[in-house]
Parts: C-alpha cells; sequence; structure tokens
C-alpha cells in the first residue's frame, strides 16, 4: 500500500468544514491550544462532518455492504442496485444512508448515570456520553435497512450463510441477537471497537476481547481506512491509535 496520507492536502478539508459548518453551527471553535482541528462536541455535529471527510476518499462506500455513496450538498447519496442489494423488509429505510455506531450507545452509554436514570434521551445534555455519541473514529454510513436490522447486538462469527440482503453478506440473527459483519468490514470494526474500549475506559467481554484483536490481526486496513484516520485526525484532533499501527505495519510491508 502507498502512502497515500503524505500525498494528501489536508487544509482543505478544514476549509470547506469550516464553511459548511458555519450557518449551523457557529459555536464551533479550535480543539486544542495550537492545533488546528475543529471541537466535534455532539452526534449531530458529526454527521455533518462525516461528508465532508468521506468526500476525500477514493470510492468511498457504507462499512456493511459496500455500497457506494456520493456526497451531495453535503448528504450521503446511495446506489443500491451498484452492489446487488436487496431489500430485507423496509424499503424507504434501506433507500437512505443512516450514520452507524459500529460500539453502540447503548454499549458506551449504559452504565452512565444519565442512562440509568431516563436512557438515551436523558443523556442528551452529559459531557461524556455526547464525546463518546459523536467520537468521529466510531462513526460511519450504513445502509439504513442494515444499520436498524444489527440495532446494538453484539458482532460474532458463527459461520451463517448470508441470504438476507442480496449480495451484501451481512448476517443477522435476532434470535441469539447477534450479527455476522462480512469480511471486508471486519478489520474496521475490531479496531473501532478496540478504539472505543481504550479511549473511553469501557470493558469488554472475553470473548470480544479475542474476536476484535484476532480481526484486527487478521483483516489489514485499505488506502481509505488510513486516509479516513488521518483526516479525522485533523478534525478531531486525535488520532484511532489501532488504525494508525496497522496503517504503519502496512506501510512497511
Amino acid at each position: 500500500m502507498k502512502n497515500i496520507i503524505a500525498q494528501r492536502p489536508r487544509q482543505p478539508l478544514l476549509r470547506a468544514l469550516r464553511k459548511t459548518m458555519a450557518a449551523g453551527a457557529a459555536a464551533l471553535i479550535l480543539a486544542l491550544p495550537g492545533a488546528d482541528a475543529l471541537a466535534v462536541d455532539s452526534f449531530n455535529q458529526a454527521k455533518k462532518i462525516l461528508p465532508s471527510i468521506y468526500k476525500q476518499l477514493d470510492d468511498p462506500a457504507t462499512i456493511y455492504c459496500g455500497c457506494p455513496v456520493t456526497i451531495e450538498r453535503n448528504r450521503f447519496k446511495l446506489s443500491l442496485k451498484e452492489c446487488g442489494y436487496q431489500v430485507r423488509k423496509q424499503p424507504k429505510r434501506a433507500a437512505r444512508v443512516e450514520i452507524e455506531h459500529v460500539m453502540p450507545a447503548w454499549e458506551f452509554g449504559h452504565q452512565l448515570q444519565c442512562w440509568q436514570d431516563g436512557g438515551r434521551k436523558n443523556c442528551a445534555k452529559d459531557d461524556r456520553f455526547k464525546e463518546m455519541e459523536g467520537d468521529l473514529h466510531n462513526l460511519f454510513p450504513s445502509v439504513g435497512e442494515v444499520n436498524g436490522d444489527r440495532s446494538n447486538f453484539q458482532f460474532t462469527d458463527w459461520n451463517g450463510t448470508p441470504t438476507q440482503y442480496g449480495k451484501c453478506e451481512m448476517v443477522i440473527d435476532f434470535k441469539q441477537k447477534q450479527a455476522q459483519p462480512p469480511r471486508r468490514s471486519r478489520g474496521v470494526i475490531a479496531r473501532a471497537y478496540l478504539y472505543m474500549a481504550d479511549k473511553y475506559g469501557i470493558r469488554l467481554s472475553n470473548t470480544q476481547k479475542r474476536i476484535y484483536e484476532a480481526w484486527n490481526r487478521q483483516y489489514q486496513p485499505d488506502d481509505n481506512e488510513c486516509l479516513r484516520n488521518q483526516l479525522i485526525e485533523d478534525v478531531q484532533g486525535n488520532d484511532n491509535p489501532f488504525v494508525t499501527k496497522a496503517c504503519a505495519l502496512v506501510n512497511k510491508d
């Protein structure tokens, strides 16, 4: 893999983001002294920023199904035909892109007092929850129907046969409340999960740790994952060290 990070100018992205966000989020400020990064302090704000990041990638696609996305007026547009996606049950939701938390909000939020007192809505003003909910390293475009079907199910691999979504190889076991992601997305998922657990002190089960550490080793990052990591660092002020390390190993090869 080429070291594409050094080849891509990143300052235009920050200028574009400031222009995009100026009208709807005038309160954006520099996140760190001396750092040319924007404060990302909510999920709504992160959703407005993410399309500008994906616009810089080569052939951007949804995380699970690999369906091509384009960005128009700072919104994701989806092409289901190009990825052979077949609607399982919800055509309207399948036709739109939704922003997926790879580590679900329930998993990083339910132990907080605000959640215990009143669920996710009650955490809307909790700074800790807002930081985790809006962390761009955990957010990815997804086919809306798949995002909804996955819910907060744990990822695993039971050699399930993908038949639910056409050529999209995501498998959802609704009875067991578990999801088997396509191989194409397992490394991305693992590195997002390990990052969230490490950064925010979220405990993973031994089974989760084994799965994600194995996927991190087995499934190398591609150019887009490495570039996405750098672009998010420019915007948010921090990288995902699991992606950074994996990309360095690939570049070394």
